[in-house]
């Protein structure tokens, strides 16, 4: 997140034929088992079939959603709507309030948004894989304890805008689910962040005023809280998933 005076904005800165059957499973995802394939149907399981075919549509999912950014932001900026002071975090104002749902939508400028793009995409694909409802509850409790976070302790003369609060959250999602998971590769892929973009871990420090740490902090919070409201339990984790169904004979 990017932080400025007011009215300035401050911006925030995922050897037959074989035969193919779709199951349902829990979490609100479908996934394709292949018969005679030789990985299970775990999409939780790094290396199955589910878990590849669900963190494709996973991968989709997200990079309809940066559209969608761009589209706002050309709104923006086409109509002169001035959406960042208009619907920003002003902390300490009541007036600011409903800001912590409406600002990880918003960005100050394209190039603010287009820094948050990929991070977006990279983290928010992993933490959605895991499941669509995991993945909007999960989001939520992040906005709301980054936003509400941002709102009690930021200066109340800079406007908060920014998707990197929610970013932070699913950085924060990954590292916690492989240690109360038991998931390695959350924790391969927040090693791979970290190389990419490790650089922007210092967003938690207030070592740039015109930058909201104070959003980057509480949205990794938000993470590691929502990792563990929204873990698999210990039961999932031990019982084998989707097993095919024994063979009966007439």
């Amino acid at each position: 997140m990017w932080e400025a005076a007011h009215p300035a904005v401050v911006v925030s800165r995922g050897d037959a034929p074989h035969e193919w059957r779709s199951t349902a499973i829990a979490d609100s995802h479908w996934y394709v088992t292949w018969r005679g394939g030789p990985t299970g149907g775990d999409p939780h399981r790094f290396g199955t079939e589910a878990f590849y075919a669900s963190l494709g549509r996973a991968f989709v999912a997200m990079c309809a959603v940066v559209p969608v950014l761009f589209l706002i932001e050309a709104l923006d900026v086409g109509l002169h709507a001035d959406l960042d002071v208009a619907a920003g975090i002003i902390p300490h104002r009541i007036q600011g309030l409903d800001g912590v749902f409406f600002s990880p939508f918003l960005h100050a400028d394209f190039n603010h948004l287009y820094s948050n793009s990929i991070p977006l995409i990279l983290l928010g694909t992993f933490v959605l894989a895991a499941g669509t409802r995991r993945f909007l509850w999960s989001t939520l409790v992040i906005i709301l304890v980054s936003g509400l976070g941002v709102w009690f302790t930021g200066s109340p003369n800079s406007v908060v805008v920014g998707a990197s609060g929610v970013i932070f959250g699913y950085l924060g999602i990954l590292l916690t689910r492989g240690v109360v998971e038991r998931s390695w590769w959350n924790v391969a892929v927040v090693l791979l962040v970290g190389l990419l973009y490790g650089w922007q871990l210092l967003g938690i420090l207030p070592t740039d005023e015109r930058i909201s740490w104070q959003g980057h902090l509480f949205g990794l919070l938000g993470g590691i809280v929502a990792a563990i409201l929204f873990r698999r339990r210990r039961a999932e984790l031990d019982q084998p998933q989707h097993t095919e169904p024994p063979l009966t004979l007439p």
